[in-house]
């Protein structure tokens, strides 16, 4: 398939603002895809290469890895596919930073937890779809009209 490239930045400026405001994903380590689970992505606005995630040691995610995230946005007008890779975050600059009330909720234990353990997914490739299409294409696909030529163009698959 033909993709536009000349949309890449639009697209991931739409994605990381789609995500901040609704910061959750499926994730999975790509050798346990049966493992899948919903994840809220801690995301920091200077350090686009990357995404956080709390869990506890003796989840599946902590075995860490390859793994892939998908995003569908809070309206369904951006969808996502990441792929990256899942590494032990040891810096407690970044807990602390990324530690909130709502993490907290799912951590009683505290940042000091045993069982606690916060990963980095040092993301790479992705794929980004914009199902808003506009107007006209919007129009055209009501009537039955063909709408590929217009949703290539929504379409991008971009490193992040």
């Amino acid at each position: 398939m033909n993709y536009n490239q000349g949309n890449a930045d639009e697209l991931k400026a739409k994605f990381w603002h789609a995500l901040a405001d609704s910061p959750f994903v499926f994730l999975e380590r790509t050798d346990a895809r049966d493992d899948a689970v919903v994840m809220t992505a801690q995301l920091d606005k200077d350090a686009d290469s990357a995404i956080w995630f709390f869990t506890t040691k003796d989840h599946d995610l902590a075995q860490m890895g390859p793994a892939v995230a998908t995003f569908a946005g809070k309206d369904h007008s951006i969808f996502a596919r990441i792929e990256g890779t899942l590494a032990r975050e040891n810096s407690r600059e970044r807990l602390e930073k990324q530690w909130s009330k709502v993490v907290e909720a799912w951590f009683p234990g505290g940042k000091d937890d045993p069982n606690l353990i916060m990963l980095r997914m040092d993301l790479g490739n992705a794929e980004i779809w914009n199902s808003d299409l506009g107007i006209m294409a919007t129009a055209k696909m009501l009537m039955g009209k063909d709408v590929r030529d217009e949703a290539r163009e929504e379409h991008v698959e971009t490193a992040l």
